[in-house]
């Protein structure tokens, strides 16, 4: 009953104003910091538009990391709470393209083609991406989607770090992290990654080697600026061990 009830318009409307009201309260209540100093304006404005990549538990601290003068949208999942974070998304002046990554033949199933064939449009029109690097359900390990969306694109990947250190971090499988109220607020940006149009296999699995060490940096940067643990760490090492087990016995398979 109660998930029949938070599917209706007007309730996910509602939710959807309330989660962003919460997000600009703890926008408001936490002390800001920026790194490297003037980042935004000296380095992400000129290369404008970009593909901001996070991980996936810190999709709530998306609207923490877009200066006002940004215009993007974020990738938001079709499933689950994704029409909340819509919604609440485009109350905060970012937009929503819907879809998801996905694993093989899923990528169809989660709108994870026509999503990444909006993304590239959007981008064309000048419009800054925000997406997550890793894909449902393997945290902390970066697909190849965004690697992709580089390459077609043409745009460069700027790893970005939201964190507070008063958050609440969930027990799930990518350690969804929404920040609290007063408290002291990271934001720590990468170096910029450039995919080749014309990058082959190897060049594509440097890239996404390169998104991964980008944004567990600027993770490590954050969380040590405020003073916290990365909820998150412990999982990193045993996933991404089996994904490249994963990988090596796709290859092994094709060969």
């Amino acid at each position: 009953m109660a998930l029949a009830i938070l599917k209706k318009p007007l309730v996910q409307e509602a939710v959807g104003r309330l989660l962003a009201s919460y997000l600009r309260l703890v926008q408001k209540t936490n002390r800001i910091s920026i790194a490297p100093e003037g980042v935004y304006e000296t380095r992400v404005r000129p290369d404008l538009p970009v593909i901001v990549a996070m991980w996936h538990g810190q999709h709530l601290m998306v609207p923490y990391g877009r200066p006002d003068w940004m215009n993007a949208s974020s990738l938001v999942s079709r499933h689950g709470d994704g029409e909340f974070n819509a919604i609440a998304l485009r109350q905060l002046g970012i937009g929503a393209i819907r879809g998801s990554g996905a694993h093989g033949r899923k990528v169809r199933e989660k709108g994870g083609i026509s999503a990444f064939m909006a993304m590239t449009r959007a981008l064309a029109a000048g419009q800054t991406m925000v997406l997550t690097a890793d894909v449902p359900k393997i945290a902390r390990v970066a697909g190849a989607g965004i690697v992709k969306l580089a390459q077609v694109s043409g745009r460069p990947i700027y790893p970005v770090a939201v964190t507070t250190s008063r958050r609440y971090s969930a027990r799930n499988w990518d350690a969804t992290t929404i920040g609290l109220p007063f408290g002291r607020c990271a934001i720590v940006v990468g170096d910029a990654i450039h995919v080749a149009r014309d990058a082959d296999e190897a060049a594509i699995e440097a890239a996404r080697l390169a998104i991964e060490a980008g944004l567990d940096a600027v993770h490590a940067h954050a969380f040590a600026m405020v003073g916290r643990d990365d909820p998150a760490e412990a999982m990193i090492a045993a996933n991404r061990a089996q994904a490249a087990a994963k990988r090596a016995q796709q290859q092994a398979s094709q060969s």
